[in-house]
């Protein structure tokens, strides 16, 4: 082999020689980058964005155009007396266009009062995706660590059938030395065929998991692929609860609080400036019967008092609002105090349980070569041996069972925060 072939095997050599590595991190972040649900972010906030910019059209003159023509069936007439004896009428057919221009001064909050409505609306509805995408989050973590788990189960069974091949060929050497017969071959064989059979279901199961899994990440992940154990940092049960439903719940209280001061604003009387230009027959003068401009202009004061008949009310249902908002929260808190509890003693006991597993194992592998040494002089039967084998393999699968299950203890409670 050349030196150029050498160095395009080398290069290729991390990309088929080894699995691509996958974390839980990734997986988490590329599925909640994939969810369809997420694409609706962009649409509430363009949405609340064109709100506000009409809720600030507020602050723009207000213009308004009338046109008219009438007809009335009376009409004012003045009669002057002598020395000027003369007859003032107005035309019984009148008609004209105005222009109004009202520009608002003080609104008494009303339009940051809304505002504030449209924005605290935005939030709750973003915290309500929240909510919906941290069931997400959970699913994901179910699947990455069911294959770590079925991963450290085939290690388990790798380690068996090691077992079992050297056992295997110490059977077919006793059996040559006649101290073993044909039965205890089969036996063996047996073992080994039914571990085979666990390897292909474990292998099957686990690859119905991979493509979960790509298909909520949207990743492109093998069966070559390695999954890598996350960090298990010490746990902090003293965290602040992060949890979406919380902030949702805070939102809607900020929405209900924003109502109260629109309420309260809306009572409140108005000022603005105004200005009115027109063309008509009469002008300002309702005795000419001539074409004419004019124009008004001036301050202009508003209240309506009739809002304080309900605005007592609307209050006190604002005040139940937050009060049931209240106490969603604090039963939220309760359930969810509740659930951390249980996760927390989990993960003592299961720390308890790696500390004995760690025993057992070695205990069960010391009583398994004890074991095959009396098995080979003839002072135990195979069936012996074999029990000690299947219980130093139990012990083995249920060590990696309580490992993978205090990461998910951990990784829940971190969920159950939020954190």
């Amino acid at each position: 082999m050349n030196r150029l072939s050498l160095k395009i095997v080398l290069l290729l050599l991390p990309v088929y020689g080894f699995g691509q590595s996958i974390t839980l991190e990734t997986c988490q972040i590329k599925a909640r980058e994939q969810y369809p649900l997420t694409k609706q972010y962009g649409l509430i906030e363009k949405t609340t964005e064109y709100n506000i910019a009409n809720a600030n059209k507020a602050w723009l003159p207000q213009v308004n155009l009338t046109a008219k023509v009438t007809y009335q069936s009376e009409a004012i007439k003045i009669t002057l007396p002598p020395p000027i004896n003369r007859t003032l009428e107005q035309s019984k057919e009148q008609y004209g266009a105005t222009v109004d221009v009202s520009q608002t001064v003080w609104d008494g909050g009303a339009v940051k009062a809304q505002k504030n409505i449209l924005k605290a609306q935005a939030e709750a509805e973003k915290q309500k995706l929240e909510v919906d995408l941290y069931a997400l989050k959970d699913r994901v973590n179910q699947l990455y660590f069911g294959i770590l788990l079925l991963s450290e189960q085939q290690k388990q069974l790798a380690l068996i059938k090691t077992d079992l091949q050297a056992n295997y060929d110490r059977i077919l050497a006793l059996k040559t030395n006649g101290l073993a017969g044909q039965a205890d071959v089969d036996v063996l064989k047996v073992e080994q065929l039914n571990i085979v059979q666990k390897e292909n279901d474990l292998q099957a199961t686990r690859k119905s998991f991979i493509e979960m899994l790509s298909a909520f990440t949207g990743l492109e992940i093998s069966d070559k692929s390695e999954f890598t154990k996350p960090i298990l940092a010490t746990v902090d049960y003293g965290l602040d609860n992060k949890r979406p439903e919380l902030l949702l719940l805070a939102s809607q209280s900020k929405a209900l609080n924003s109502q109260r001061d629109m309420i309260v604003s809306g009572n409140l009387p108005k000022v603005g400036l105004f200005v009115q230009g027109g063309y008509g027959k009469p002008g300002l003068n309702m005795l000419s019967n001539e074409i004419s401009p004019y124009y008004i202009g001036g301050l202009r004061f508003s209240w309506n008092l009739s809002g304080f008949y309900s605005q007592k009310n609307n209050l006190e249902k604002i005040t139940l609002s937050q009060k049931s908002v209240d106490i969603q929260k604090e039963t939220f808190l309760f359930n969810n105090n509740l659930q951390n509890r249980q996760q927390i003693n989990e993960i003592e006991k299961l720390k308890s349980s790696l500390k004995n597993d760690d025993e057992i194992i070695l205990l069960r592998t010391s009583i398994k070569k004890a074991t095959q040494a009396k098995l080979e002089n003839g002072t135990a039967t195979l069936t012996d041996m074999l029990r000690e084998v299947n219980a130093e393999s139990l012990a083995r699968q249920a060590r990696a069972l309580h490992e993978i299950q205090l990461y998910m203890a951990v990784f829940q409670l971190k969920n159950n925060q939020n954190n």
